[in-house]
């Protein structure tokens, strides 16, 4: 019994030592990054892959990834993966569109690998630093950043909105477009409700002015209303007569260049009957020259001494 005892007291004994010297010669493994302690990897030198376990090239990668992994403390590095399917805010945070997505972090800037897919390559792109030569992710499109911190919690809202989907469809029995149906409802309502929200914020912020009290019209108000419509009478007065003298002179002026016009074509009309007048006369003087000439030529043939005598026949 006593030897049993004896056994008993030194195999637990190993089992404690063996125990407490495992995290001394234990491998490093891969640090599991959540939505709590993504922060760790704004500290230190990290590379970080963002997997899902349904996604095919992320199961052929798992175990290149944690060989990787076991060479993180020689190479001075922390190794972690991000399940997208349960941290969606972090693959919002990360704009995340591809599986497997490997980022390089050192001391919170961030980088994209987009190497190979191999322990090797992984390995010499952090000793020869080659992320050196990769191009930093902007600051207004870091992870850290409040404006992706914004699409981080609407990643957040599109899963939550997609699980009650799933139990819509799958618990109570719901057909798609049934489901699709309450969401568009839904919807509506609440923009209803947040531009009713809106519109009382607007009221309490600025509110309408209320009307004042009606002026009190006393008899020198009256008389200084009546002067003040008087002169604006006058001037109204005035300003017709002096428009309707400008249209006045305007048709007079219009009258006597249209009166100038007749009065010239009447002129040249009578110049023209003139000038017809004087060549009617002139042809009819040529006329008569002409007939007297006529006549005068007639008397001289029939006059006996120009007449010639005719020559005798001969015997």
């Amino acid at each position: 019994m006593a030897v049993d005892r004896r056994r008993y007291t030194l195999l637990a004994c190993v089992l404690v030592l063996l125990q407490c010297s495992y995290p001394i010669w234990a491998k490093p493994g891969v640090i599991d990054l959540n939505e709590e302690n993504w922060h760790q990897m704004l500290e230190g030198e990290w590379m970080v892959e963002f997997f899902a376990p349904w996604c095919p090239a992320c199961k052929a990668l798992k175990p290149i990834w944690q060989d990787f992994a076991s060479w993180s403390e020689d190479l001075g590095i922390s190794v972690g993966q991000v399940d997208v399917t349960t941290s969606p805010g972090l693959s919002g945070r990360f704009m995340v569109t591809a599986l497997p997505t490997i980022y390089h972090v050192k001391e919170g800037v961030f980088r994209q690998y987009r190497g190979s897919r191999d322990k090797d390559e992984f390995m010499s792109f952090v000793e020869e630093k080659r992320w050196e030569a990769v191009e930093e992710i902007p600051s207004w499109k870091s992870p850290g950043s409040f404006q992706m911190s914004v699409v981080a919690q609407f990643f957040k809202l599109s899963m939550v909105l997609r699980g009650v989907h799933s139990v819509l469809v799958e618990d109570y029995g719901l057909p798609t477009w049934g489901s699709y149906l309450v969401f568009a409802l839904a919807t509506i309502l609440v923009g209803a409700v947040l531009g009713l929200i809106l519109v009382c914020i607007i009221d309490f912020m600025f509110p309408p002015k209320a009307p004042g009290p009606a002026p009190f019209a006393t008899s020198a108000g009256l008389k200084a209303d009546d002067d003040d419509e008087d002169l604006v009478e006058d001037s109204q007065v005035k300003t017709d007569g002096k428009t309707q003298e400008v249209d006045d002179a305007e048709e007079d002026e219009g009258k006597d260049k249209s009166d100038n016009d007749e009065g010239e074509e009447e002129d040249k009309g009578q110049l023209s009957q003139g000038e017809e007048k004087s060549q009617s006369s002139q042809e009819e003087e040529e006329g008569d020259d002409n007939d007297s000439q006529a006549e005068e030529d007639m008397e001289s043939k029939n006059s006996p001494g120009v007449r010639r005598r005719r020559p005798r026949k001969a015997d």
